[in-house]
């Protein structure tokens, strides 16, 4: 695949950034694709591996050098039709996915990877900008329904692969909008809305009805819905916060990380004069970092989403403490040797726009005035991440903070509503139980991290269109009815092609 030998005269050029301090004066989006022709050089680095490792890196089985060499040899077209065969939104994870491929991408044992999500973006937006990626409704229809309760990755892919099959599908959200966490949790200087709404309108146009301001539970019920449909999928995601369990954390000021992104990014569609929804809830207290000293705990994507949010608001500081050790110099933890993927990267988009990460901290306690935040004590910690983390000695210090972003993970999905009212069995982390994304209750399908817990957008995606080929065989499409609780043989994730949780 690609030019042979064109890893040695090609280095590796990522996506164009726009300049850091311009960038924060807005809210579009802070990096583009290089032009075409840079794109076809890139694609010329894949080195037709003997085993390519970036297959086992992505949950999607995305065929990573089947399109490398296409865009390489400028074959565009067949280039979407491969990325479309294993990903129903490459613009979506082009944006904001990981990358996992990368770090399992066989050059980066000992050179910079394949950039391969700036080529799987590139590909899905000369797509678009040529007209092939059209409404492609089913040519026939099974005459049997679904219900998609919530419209994340998860929710999406699973609509999009049911309404294939030719069955009329329906989802549900509760938001004023369709996206889920990428929506309101992840800021539009990485992913414009507009990019959604496209990708929506297609799923409209091809017969995917979205009922948006719906919450199932309140202002209908779930079991009205087994009544209306002949099939319900949970994606609902995973949205309870882990809680801060140290002292000083019931203080004012102290929020999760999620609440404050939900409202900034509703904040920000207002200043762009992006309203085309009804109905957003009252957020009750603002969460701004407007003038404040913010500090995030918790040094993930979330916390870096909510530094760089913060600095767009004219925050006076932002820092975030991460219990991870500062990484070391060959690159990777030892925790994480190639093939798996990096937990840290050395630097982020949010940090070269200001935000400060402390490496190796740990928040030990909140101290108030007048019962709001205004200081966290921290100390050092040795170890690689939080499950070996061990104080040191003498490194104690304070930060002024009068707002604290809690970003330390979900714990589960919100069990009132649907799985309440469904009675569906949960598993031991508090997740629905659906190992073959069956759940306990006939007729009830789970997906995305309401099943398997918090993760990557590229596995939500993955556990959508999984969950839509065993509903599909459940409501008697190809294979046949699915017995409840069956194994689903030819489902990857479910055979040991790929781990599923």
């Amino acid at each position: 695949m690609g030019e042979i030998g064109g890893f040695l005269r090609v280095h590796r050029v990522g996506f164009d950034k726009r300049d850091a301090a311009t960038r924060t004066g807005d809210y579009e989006h802070y990096f583009e694709t290089q032009p075409d022709a840079e794109l076809r050089e890139q694609g010329a680095r894949c080195m037709d591996c003997g085993v390519p490792f970036c297959h086992l890196g992505c949950p999607l089985g995305n065929l990573i050098p089947d399109w490398n060499d296409q865009v390489y040899r400028g074959r565009w077209r067949e280039a979407i039709d491969q990325l479309h065969n294993t990903n129903n939104f490459p613009e979506f994870t082009g944006r904001i996915c990981p990358a996992p491929c990368e770090s399992a991408c066989v050059l980066a044992i000992n050179d910079d990877a394949v950039t391969i999500q700036q080529l799987e973006l590139g590909i899905v937006e000369h797509a678009f900008r040529a007209g092939w990626i059209v409404p492609e409704p089913p040519a026939t229809r099974s005459g049997r329904s679904v219900a998609v309760i919530g419209s994340g990755p998860a929710g999406l892919a699973a609509a999009a692969e049911l309404n294939k099959r030719g069955h009329r599908v329906t989802v549900f959200e509760r938001d004023e909008g369709v996206g889920g966490l990428m929506r309101f949790g992840v800021p539009d200087s990485k992913l414009e809305k507009w990019v959604i709404d496209r990708r929506a309108r297609l799923l409209e146009a091809e017969g995917v009805v979205f009922e948006c301001g719906v919450e199932v539970g309140r202002d209908v019920g779930a079991e009205e819905l087994r009544g209306r449909f002949d099939a319900l999928v949970l994606a609902t995601g995973s949205r309870v916060g882990r809680r801060l369990e140290i002292p000083g954390s019931e203080l004012a000021g102290v929020h999760q990380a999620m609440d404050y992104l939900y409202q900034r990014n509703r904040a920000a569609a207002r200043a762009k004069g992006e309203e085309p929804w009804a109905g957003a809830p009252d957020p009750g207290e603002e969460i701004s970092a407007a003038g404040r000293h913010l500090v995030v705990i918790g040094g993930g994507d979330t916390g870096m989403d909510c530094l760089s949010n913060a600095g767009r608001e004219g925050a006076l500081s932002a820092t975030a403490l991460d219990t991870y050790a500062e990484i070391p110099a060959a690159g990777r933890y030892p925790s994480t040797p190639w093939p798996l993927q990096a937990k840290r990267t050395p630097t982020t988009y949010a940090l070269e726009e200001g935000g400060e990460r402390r490496w190796g901290t740990q928040a030990l306690r909140l101290e108030g005035m007048e019962d709001r935040v205004a200081r966290v004590h921290a100390v050092g910690v040795r170890g690689t991440s939080t499950s070996d983390a061990a104080p040191v000695p003498g490194t104690e210090f304070s930060l002024p903070a009068d707002l604290v972003l809690v970003a330390i993970g979900f714990s589960h999905l919100e069990h009132e509503g649907p799985p309440a009212e469904l009675g569906v069995a949960l598993d031991g982390r508090g997740n629905i139980k659906a190992g073959t994304y069956a759940t306990s209750v006939d007729g009830v399908f789970a997906a995305g991290d309401a099943r398997r817990g918090q993760s990557l957008i590229v596995w939500a995606i993955a556990e959508g269109r999984r969950c839509a080929r065993v509903v599909d065989r459940w409501l008697g499409g190809e294979g046949g009815p699915l017995p409840l609780g069956a194994e689903t043989p030819g489902v990857p994730g479910e055979t040991g092609i790929l781990p599923s949780a």
